[in-house]
């Protein structure tokens, strides 16, 4: 029973769902499933059975050990997305296993646009170019960078990009921690 609060966590994101929507699915409180997830409460198996059907899945599935995650990405299941209010498409690289730590990502800039970093958060960021020529400025710092070069820095430092070509940039990368 000790790995179960881990599963239920796990499972909620895997699902992006919020621990609001877990609570309206379950008829359960935020926080006492926020106890749960964190392991400091215990969990009745009524509560048990009402978040299980919530997943869809079969209240047995939390008293067996998870051996096969989804380590692979197989193209055809890379989707593409775009963030609100903006024109760089995103497309997700990760495998699905509980406790990931990096969000890598395949991103492609258009043409002749410059893209300030909205989101701020507390850890890494690293980018390869893969194709065409993209110009970062970290804090007051610009960097020109071409096919197979690379940038590492620290998110919460001010930055933006831009590509200042006619054609699609497209770089690798990889943020710490996950938040998409």
């Amino acid at each position: 029973m000790e790995h179960i609060h881990k599963k239920i966590k796990s499972l909620r994101l895997e699902k992006e769902m919020t621990l609001k929507d877990l609570s309206e699915a379950t008829e359960l409180s935020v926080s006492f499933l926020s106890q749960i997830e964190r392991g400091s409460s215990s969990l009745a198996i009524t509560s048990l059975k009402k978040i299980a059907d919530a997943f869809q899945i079969n209240i047995s599935y939390f008293f067996h050990e998870i051996e096969n995650y989804n380590y692979a990405v197989h193209k055809e299941d890379q989707k593409p997305f775009k963030l609100e209010g903006s024109n760089v498409t995103h497309v997700r690289l990760a495998g699905k296993f509980p406790d990931r730590k990096m969000e890598p990502m395949m991103v492609t800039l258009p043409p002749n646009k410059t893209f300030i970093e909205k989101f701020s958060h507390p850890v890494e960021e690293l980018y390869y170019i893969v194709k065409g020529v993209v110009i970062f400025k970290v804090e007051e710092k610009e960097y020109i960078l071409n096919e197979g070069d690379s940038i590492h820095f620290p998110s919460v430092k001010v930055h933006q990009w831009k590509n200042p070509t006619n054609e699609d940039a497209v770089l690798l990368c990889v943020l710490t921690p996950v938040i998409f």
